[in-house]
């Protein structure tokens, strides 16, 4: 076998955006629509009976109420129903309408029953007449049905028996990668953090250059799902320029990952090089003239980038990027098939750019704005993203908050909400919660109308943490003292 990457045509990771449209409520209906549509054409064209069992079963199917996405075994028999976590509610929405078809359900069973003995027949020859390469291309089908026609357990199963007896290494790693992409299908967050040690074990023993940055944007979204941030921003900043990965998003999906990972997670010097000036962000959220520069190479993110100081929030542009930047489609823009950019509709950036280039440039009420825009557009429409959306946006608030207050060592209240655009009531309670939790470090003075940071002195507090373990240090030695004497009245 070739070292071309294998095993990346199933599953396809669309189907399950398309199953988490049907179960949100924050999804526009002609969405929903367009999904259902899809998904039954998709199960149709390539034979997905267990998949189409999964979904739509009169009482096992994870979108009918009945079923609620809970894991339960049909009646009369003990196999168990495929467990997922692809809803974005447990609760389908009542106005969706996947019916279930009985007889559909058998013809698409009849058809995997004749696909499989085709397989067979494939493999019983190749053993008896061809060599290991042929009967391993046999099980290597058997392995993709599987994937492909979406049975969680038997795709998973399928892989590992295919993997057993596959000696070349990039195979190996092929089909760990695909393995993970069948536990990002299903949502199965713990299968995939144990699959990718299993991938990185495998890259690190030989793996070549591509298989090792198609694992670096396979974590970097693991991690992305589990709320990883400050561990999956450098993984897919790094992965922007050496993308190949499209069987795992599309290029437009992963410059969003990208950049809501590093605008959280990044320091200011670091966000300032590998996000605001990144050519490959700033080809697509720059204005028009920094999107043709970073396009044509003429600009790139170096040393000179982390010498920029910050500048006042009251010479900031207020609104920068925003007229020029509008809707791209960016697998125009990468390597990926012309039916993938046929597929992939087109992006407005808009809210994105502002986020960017109104944290960094320290104009807080239009950074209100496009978080909210941003979380309307891009945080509750996407899988991956929609379970921490709130946690997201708070912590982004967070940031805000700190960036402006360590500039400053008394802030009035009232000039502090008008930065932001919110109400001086908003921001006590908002502020409240991130002082009860430590998280800044500043007193609130609602009489005077005032906020006081509060800044560490890095002398004082190595002094106090000496003191403090020392003191531990003490009580411990006393006890162990106390052991040893009495250890030895006990002899004496």
């Amino acid at each position: 076998m070739g070292s071309d990457p294998q095993y990346i045509k199933f599953p396809d990771l669309l189907l399950s955006q398309h199953v988490f449209n049907l179960s949100n409520p924050a999804c526009a209906p002609s969405i929903r629509q367009s999904s259902l549509k899809k998904l039954q054409d998709v199960i149709k064209e390539r034979k997905m009976a267990p998949f189409y069992r999964h979904l739509a079963h009169p009482t096992e199917g994870i979108l009918n109420n009945a079923g609620e996405g809970a894991t339960q075994h049909h009646v009369g028999t003990s196999k168990p129903l495929i467990t997922s976590n692809m809803l974005a509610s447990r609760k389908s929405p009542q106005n969706i309408d996947f019916p279930w078809d009985e007889k559909l359900y058998q013809s698409l069973l009849d058809d995997n029953k004749n696909e499989l003995e085709t397989f067979q027949k494939e493999e019983d020859q190749a053993e008896e007449a061809a060599g290991e390469t042929e009967v391993q291309a046999a099980r290597g089908k058997r392995a993709e049905f599987w994937a492909r026609v979406g049975d969680k357990d038997k795709s998973i199963e399928s892989h590992e028996a295919l993997l057993d007896k596959i000696g070349f290494l990039g195979t190996k790693i092929d089909l760990v990668l695909a393995m993970i992409r069948i536990g990002l299908f299903f949502g199965d967050a713990i299968f995939v953090k144990k699959t990718i040690e299993r991938a990185e074990t495998l890259v690190e023993s030989g793996g070549d250059w591509d298989r090792r940055n198609r694992l670096k944007a396979y974590k970097g979204l693991h991690l992305l799902t589990v709320r990883s941030y400050s561990l999956a921003a450098p993984l897919l900043l790094d992965s922007l320029s050496t993308f190949t990965s499209y069987e795992l998003c599309s290029y437009s999906s992963l410059v969003i990952y990208s950049v809501l990972a590093g605008s959280l997670s990044l320091k200011r010097v670091d966000f300032k090089a590998k996000v605001v000036d990144a050519p490959e962000i700033k080809a697509i959220l720059g204005s028009g003239e920094d999107q043709l520069a970073a396009l044509s190479g003429e600009i790139s993110s170096g040393p000179g980038a982390r010498e920029e100081e910050m500048k006042d929030a009251s010479v900031s542009r207020s609104t920068p990027a925003s007229g020029a930047t509008t809707a791209i489609n960016l697998t125009t823009l990468g390597t990926g098939s012309s039916e993938q950019a046929e597929n992939e509709a087109p992006v407005d950036f808009s809210p994105l750019a502002n986020l960017v280039n109104s944290l960094y440039n320290g104009n807080y009420r239009s950074f209100f704005v496009a978080l909210a825009a941003v979380e309307d557009q891009f945080l509750t429409q996407d899988h991956y993203l929609h379970e921490h959306r709130a946690w997201f946006v708070r912590e982004m608030r967070l940031r805000a908050y700190q960036q402006l207050l360590q500039s400053y060592r008394v802030v009035g209240l009232n000039s502090m909400a008008s930065d932001f655009g919110v109400t001086v009531d908003f921001l006590d309670r908002d502020l409240a919660k991130f002082i009860s939790s430590n998280r800044i470090a500043c007193t609130i003075d609602r009489v005077n109308g005032i906020i006081e940071t509060n800044r560490p002195d890095d002398k004082n507090k190595q002094y106090a943490d000496v003191v403090k373990h020392g003191d531990s240090l003490i009580t411990k030695l006393q006890k162990y003292g106390q052991a040893v004497r009495l250890r030895g009245s006990e002899r004496s």
